[in-house]
């Protein structure tokens, strides 16, 4: 893993009028690591990713993603990185073969029909091409969107709550492809995730937000010393319980 940082947030901040949802936050990805977004509802997590994304417009602060200033240069960076959660929906009248012929032509990806026969094959949805998106399965559906988010072949793929509706076997096997795909590929992989035996197989380092601000962040095993747990989950309860400084 290089120390190169893939993204680079500095004293990001978004205000929704009177309502601060991130409060100068700031972190660093390195390339090839996988790094948890943790909070309860309302932390900032999907703010964050919206800002990294460039669907939202930072308040103040700056994001650097691969070096280049996203709010200079997001067109170079955004054919790089992709995005999955299980609660965008796609376009439910089109069949997961039209969805994905979409997304590809979006990122110009050569050889499509050949990228959505091996994906879907991959992730075992090849049985579900014909079908129309809106008449999937919670889990058939998190399948489909993880597919999207890999038709590029990313370099960057953040991740919001990548196995929810999925059984614990399907999840455990979601889970065992996306480090199968970042080892292949070198991939760099910001996850939020409610899972917390997800982020501790996952994760290198953890990034823990409340109330709009980062509270803690270090390894999993590093946070469970400090705090003396011997799981993530009871970690995650002691931050989210605490009372909130002003």
């Amino acid at each position: 893993m290089l120390s190169d940082p893939v993204i680079d947030v500095d004293d990001l901040t978004k205000r929704f009028g009177g309502v601060t949802a991130v409060d100068k936050v700031s972190f660093s990805v390195p390339r090839g690591a996988t790094v948890g977004l943790l909070g309860g509802n309302g932390a900032g997590k999907t703010t964050t990713l919206s800002m990294l994304l460039g669907l939202l417009t930072p308040t103040s602060g700056r994001i650097a993603i691969f070096g280049r200033n996203l709010a200079e240069d997001r067109y170079s960076v955004l054919p790089r990185m992709n995005f999955s959660s299980p609660y965008v929906d796609l376009p439910h009248r089109l069949t997961v073969r039209q969805n994905l012929e979409v997304y590809a032509r979006l990122y110009s990806v050569p050889n499509r029909a050949r990228q959505i026969a091996m994906l879907t094959e991959d992730l075992q949805i090849d049985t579900l091409l014909e079908r129309r998106y809106g008449k999937l399965s919670a889990g058939q559906k998190t399948r489909v969107s993880l597919a999207k988010s890999l038709i590029n072949d990313p370099e960057l793929l953040l991740l919001d709550e990548p196995t929810a509706s999925l059984d614990p076997d399907t999840g455990d096997w979601v889970r065992s492809y996306l480090e199968a795909y970042q080892k292949r590929c070198g991939a760099t992989l910001l996850l939020a995730s409610h899972n917390m035996g997800e982020v501790e197989r996952l994760c290198d380092e953890v990034v823990m937000m409340r109330a709009g601000r980062i509270v803690d962040r270090g390894t999993p095993a590093g946070l469970l010393d400090r705090y003396g747990h011997d799981d993530l989950e009871a970690v995650f309860l002691t931050i989210a319980r605490a009372p909130v400084e002003e």
